[in-house]
């Protein structure tokens, strides 16, 4: 029994960590229907921290390609070299460490409906659980004045296991579509 509570708690936990949470601001004096295209403001995608198993090309270029097909979508297109864009785009992929304390309680005292009390001590477990949280952040500047008008961000636990290049390319395209899903603001 106290296993099977015990790990139904953590089932809980990791099924709870693996909500994305979106997020999003913006400017609203600013007229969003005037976007037309987009370019990137560089360094076009930022680690933290910059850690070389985070910071690769191969993942910066599934970030850039999977934020390009999204604005397309979204009637943006990319600005011809040399023309100043209406927008200027920047992603930034955030790893930060958390920890959370799970409690679980054991036994204790139990009053019967026949007015019987049943009893032993009661037993307090408490675990530190160490996860990892991954935020994907896109930021949208005015190509004009330089002034931050939009940003998303998405924010998933990390599970331990490695992905293949075509989890990876999945996983990114998925995100980047949930963050991009919420511009332009309704």
């Amino acid at each position: 029994m106290r296993l099977s509570l015990l790990l139904i708690a953590s089932l809980l936990l990791v099924t709870a960590c693996q909500a994305t949470r979106l997020n999003r601001d913006f400017d609203p004096q600013r007229d969003f229907a005037s976007y037309r295209s987009w370019s990137w403001q560089e360094p076009a995608v930022q680690y933290k921290p910059d850690d070389p198993r985070l910071n690769s090309g191969l993942t910066e270029q599934r970030l850039r390609t999977a934020i390009a097909a999204q604005l397309e979508q979204r009637g943006l297109r990319a600005a011809k070299p040399g023309a100043t864009a209406d927008l200027r785009v920047q992603a930034w992929l955030i790893v930060d460490d958390r920890q959370q304390q799970v409690s679980t309680s054991y036994g204790g005292g139990w009053a019967g409906h026949w007015g019987g009390v049943w009893g032993g001590p009661a037993y307090v477990e408490t675990r530190t659980l160490d996860y990892q949280v991954g935020t994907l952040q896109i930021d949208l500047f005015d190509g004009r004045d330089g002034q931050l008008v939009w940003r998303g961000s998405a924010a998933q636990s990390l599970r331990g296991d490695a992905a293949g290049p075509a989890e990876r390319d999945a996983t990114i395209r998925q995100t980047v579509a949930k963050v991009l899903g919420q511009y332009p603001p309704r």
